[in-house]
């Protein structure tokens, strides 16, 4: 005990935020043993796919950054790693588009989870100049190209002063470090708030004629308990 009467770990605040962690996302939500039995629909699985195209492309890309331009516009290895992660990209953003608009026509912020939407939705608009300065990057016709026509549209709109797309150091930093830990921020918090709120059910009938805020209460309550393990297992998909 000390001079205040509490025990040293009570005042510590590696303790405190251990119990307002643990609290926040018990181990159960955080790395559950099933899912509801809904999750197992093939509309479900794009935010997983999702997740390893982004994966790879932090992989493939964290090997080009390495290497440098010499290496991927002259080796063939190098040529390998650089269409990976080009198309892992392309891929990115095909699966998150499903998974945005799949999410839209469900209304996947019912049942309290408007963060859950909004880190999703705030993840793709960051997602692109993120793209953007991965083009400018490349060091080649094709980046000389696209940074002069996106400089004038920028120019026109009055924000070019901010940011200069013909600087080749100052689009790689964008695209090697500040935008890729601001996507991989977003999504992490996105899949914890996931985690915390459950997958959002689907809509049924009663959803489209049930006023609103009955709805939204409801399904919410549902959502709770079917995210506590009450369905049979299937397998982990979001």
């Amino acid at each position: 005990m000390t001079a205040t009467g509490q025990p040293p770990e009570e005042r510590s605040w590696t303790v405190g935020v251990r119990r307002r962690a643990l609290a926040a996302l018990p181990p159960d939500k955080l790395l559950p043993d099933s899912q509801p039995s809904y999750v197992a629909s093939w509309i479900y699985i794009f935010g997983v796919l999702s997740l390893g195209a982004l994966v790879t492309v932090i992989a493939s890309g964290t090997i080009l950054a390495t290497k440098g331009p010499g290496w991927w516009h002259t080796s063939s290895l190098g040529h390998f790693f650089n269409s990976l992660h080009l198309w892992s990209v392309e891929l990115f953003f095909f699966f998150m588009v499903i998974h945005l608009w799949a999410k839209f026509w469900m209304s996947a912020w019912r049942g309290g989870r408007a963060r859950v939407w909004m880190t999703g939705a705030i993840t793709f608009i960051v997602a692109i100049p993120a793209a953007l300065t991965g083009y400018i990057s490349q060091q080649n016709f094709d980046a000389q190209w696209i940074s002069t026509q996106a400089k004038d549209a920028m120019n026109a709109t009055g924000i070019g002063s901010f940011f200069n797309l013909l600087n080749f150091g100052q689009m790689y930093g964008y695209h090697v470090f500040l935008l890729p830990l601001a996507v991989v921020g977003l999504v992490a918090a996105h899949v914890l708030l996931v985690r915390k709120h459950g997958v959002v059910p689907p809509l049924l009938l009663s959803d489209l004629t049930t006023p609103a805020s009955a709805t939204a209460t409801a399904r919410g309550t549902a959502a709770g308990t079917a995210s506590a393990g009450s369905p049979g297992p299937v397998s982990e998909a979001e």
